[in-house]
């Protein structure tokens, strides 16, 4: 791995941490969703996200939404009580973010598709990396009794 990978991996560790400077030390919340803008290499703000949870006639009931904050991120999506085991989508809204820079993109949005709290409850961190042509995801996903 070359020093700008290694950097770069670094960087990225600490952005899935949760942000200390947020205020939200010591909440817990199931869901939370952080956006990264990788043509500024800084967090995207005011992004607008929607999550969905499948019905069982496979359709995709809403089921919460928000928009970034200034860390990128986004906190109380949900409850512990109402994020139930199922499949969630959550839709970034990429498009709508790029068009408010000025720069033309290809997605619509991305979507994240997962099956949630299959072996109990589990907290959630999606995090997305941004650009007008290309997106990546990843998640952390952690036993909140641990």
């Amino acid at each position: 791995m070359g020093l700008m990978q290694g950097r770069q991996l670094t960087h990225l560790r600490s952005w899935l941490q949760p942000n200390s400077t947020t205020g939200m030390e010591g909440y817990s919340c199931p869901l939370m969703v952080k956006v990264l803008d990788a043509v500024q290499g800084r967090p995207a703000v005011n992004v607008a996200v929607s999550v969905f949870k499948k019905a069982a006639d496979e359709t995709w009931e809403p089921f919460a939404f928000g928009k970034t904050s200034e860390s990128g991120e986004l906190h109380g999506l949900t409850t512990e009580e109402k994020f139930v085991k199922g499949v969630y989508k959550v839709e970034i809204n990429s498009k709508s973010y790029w068009h408010t820079l000025g720069i033309t993109s290809f997605h619509e949005h991305a979507d994240v598709v997962f099956s949630a709290n299959d072996s109990g409850p589990r907290h959630y961190i999606v995090a997305a990396l941004l650009s007008p042509y290309s997106y990546s995801t990843t998640a952390v996903v952690s036993d909140p009794r641990k």
